[in-house]
């Protein structure tokens, strides 16, 4: 998980200053060292962490702070706003063009995932925005380049514009007319990677950026290669004067070092992060979200996104409905298991919440084989089984359990989870819980199991 080991070490460095009550500056200055030691282990740039711990110790040591009734609080506070600052204060939104099409021009060195999150950025602008995007070829030298592009322009539905190995500048000239003749309101143009900052190839990019003009040049960095990171978009930047970072595998680097360093070295924002492989992992960068990430105060809010982005409203409202009703069914059952499932891992989501260190939940997850097992049950049944359970009798068993490859038991062991699922919903759409049930709830009202899985529950 991204700054994990950085968190964990500010986790630490406050847990002392709450023990003490009152603070020194010595306590001050020590709780400091342990910060500086942090940032460096986490692989932020020595002179990002010089000036971070300085503005940070000025305000940390002031009257109003030492004097304070809580001031190692203060002090949290204080490297909050320090940190949302470092990364760029308010999250930075994509320009768009105010005449049609917004030209976003991707750029990189090799491997840093160009070609993916130029689709996934087209994905996203596509799913959030209404946009029609177009997805351009440019990058004639890496093999099967084209190929890949057309393969992730597919699975999204977006079009692939190529013309082959021709000239990347006459390509993207040529792509940004076919645009504006099929109503294709942003274009982005996914140009060849470096190994290296290759004045050859640099050229090239200044042809391309000289020739159509672009709305934004994002740069494409990996996060785990760390100081390179920050190095590499210098380098873009003085060859290129970038608009803003495209920062992957952010979800694979412990340390976050790059993130805290970019927009510090280069006064570019990071607009957007990847943060896993599938094509809808890709989020606007939030840098007061991040900030209490990293603090392990939780990003409620971007909890909130994931699951509305998960969750179908539309069948989140006839499900309300039918609770109402008492008509909860076995396709209900399934569609709520399914959409818990695409909010990802139980590590992603723990690292959101307030308190919760996601390394605890690490590895954690839905169980695949029991959620397919149950898949395979309920897709056996006939439309009119599924909205009436009761009417499985043994022989409608038997044959659900041959069709879906499992065992009579399976079957019955589904039933009776579902059962207990239609008690509570009818116990709570009725406002009265039964005397038995008060009981197996526990003081705070939580159904048993919550936290530790509901009994044979893939969750």
């Amino acid at each position: 998980m991204a700054f994990e080991g950085l968190s964990e070490k500010l986790s630490a460095a406050f847990k002392k200053l709450r023990g003490k009550g009152r603070l020194s500056e010595a306590d001050v200055k020590e709780a400091m060292r342990e910060i500086r030691l942090a940032l460096l282990e986490a692989d932020v740039s020595y002179k990002v962490v010089k000036q971070f711990v300085a503005q940070v110790t000025e305000k940390a040591v002031g009257s109003d702070v030492l004097e304070a009734l809580s001031p190692a609080q203060q002090i949290v506070k204080i490297v909050n706003q320090e940190l949302t600052e470092l990364m760029g204060g308010a999250s930075t939104k994509l320009t768009i063009a105010s005449k049609p099409p917004t030209v976003v021009m991707m750029v990189g060195l090799q491997g840093a995932g160009k070609t993916t999150n130029a689709a996934k950025l087209a994905g996203l602008m596509k799913r959030k925005d209404n946009k029609r995007p177009l997805l351009v070829a440019c990058d004639i030298y890496r093999p099967a380049a084209i190929k890949q592009l057309e393969v992730v322009g597919e699975q999204l539905g977006i079009p692939v514009f190529q013309m082959g190995q021709t000239n990347p500048v006459d390509i993207a000239k040529a792509a940004i007319e076919h645009a504006t003749k099929h109503g294709n309101d942003m274009v982005f143009l996914d140009t060849a990677g470096r190994l290296h900052v290759d004045e050859q190839l640099m050229d090239e990019l200044r042809n391309i950026k000289s020739a159509v003009e672009p709305t934004e040049i994002l740069l494409v960095v990996d996060a785990m290669i760390g100081q390179d990171a920050v190095n590499a978009a210098k380098a873009f930047d003085d060859a290129l004067d970038i608009d803003g970072v495209v920062l992957t595998k952010l979800d694979g680097d412990a340390r976050g070092g790059a993130a805290l360093s970019i927009r510090a070295v280069t006064g570019k924002p990071i607009k957007f992060v990847g943060m896993g492989e599938k094509l809808d992992q890709i989020e606007v960068f939030h840098p007061d979200r991040m900030a209490s990430r990293i603090l392990g105060m939780g990003d409620v809010l971007s909890l909130i996104e994931k699951a509305e982005q998960s969750f179908d409203q539309k069948k989140a409202l006839e499900l309300q409905e039918k609770l109402r009703k008492n008509k909860f069914t076995l396709t209900d059952f399934y569609e709520q298991m399914t959409q818990l499932k695409n909010m990802g891992s139980l590590s992603d989501i723990a690292g959101m919440l307030p308190g919760v260190k996601a390394s605890d939940l690490e590895g954690a997850t839905m169980d695949e084989k029991l959620l397919q097992r149950m898949e395979a049950i309920i897709t056996s049944m006939t439309p009119y089984e599924r909205e009436n359970p009761s009417v499985l009798n043994s022989s409608r068993k038997k044959r659900i359990a041959a069709g879906s490859g499992t065992q009579v038991v399976d079957v019955n062991r589904l039933l009776k989870q579902f059962d207990m699922l239609q008690v509570m919903t009818k116990q709570f759409s009725g406002g009265k819980l039964p005397r038995n049930m008060r009981k197996m709830m526990g003081k705070k009202g939580g159904f048993p199991g919550i936290g530790g899985g509901m009994p044979g529950l893939p969750f």
